[in-house]
């Protein structure tokens, strides 16, 4: 198991790992993935563990339910205790990020999925997500 500085959301029946510095975006984006039908998995830290050759996510126990309203505070909301991770977003700003970029992996305990350098405030990054986890 490790403790990742990131958040999750489960998004169209599939994890999406957050990560980025502190105000990258990790939390807004995870709000609009949430406005748009996801659930919360867990925000600011998410345990990561291998189960059945996948990467799973699991809530922080002591952050379950809550997420970081920047301006507004913690807000309790609706959240699954665990999803299977298809794809992770290293949050950057949009001027560093590749028009068409080579493919990249983000390997936990010798299993690998997608990584993507994403622009967390981009007013298309739902649609993104959508379109990534197609």
């Amino acid at each position: 198991m490790a403790l990742m500085h990131s958040t999750c959301v489960e998004f169209n029946g599939k994890g999406v790992l957050i990560s980025g510095p502190s105000g990258s975006g990790k939390s807004d984006l995870a709000l609009r993935l949430m406005d748009a039908g996801g659930t919360l998995v867990s925000d600011d830290y998410v345990e990561l563990k291998v189960e059945n050759n996948q990467i799973v996510a699991h809530a922080a126990p002591n952050i379950q339910g809550m997420i970081e309203v920047r301006g507004v505070g913690l807000m309790k909301v609706d959240y699954k205790e665990h999803t299977t991770l298809a794809l992770t977003l290293d949050l950057k700003e949009r001027s560093i990020i590749d028009r068409l970029p080579d493919p990249d992996e983000f390997e936990f305990n010798g299993i690998k999925i997608p990584r993507y350098n994403f622009d967390a405030f981009a007013q298309s990054a739902v649609a993104k997500v959508r379109l990534l986890l197609r």
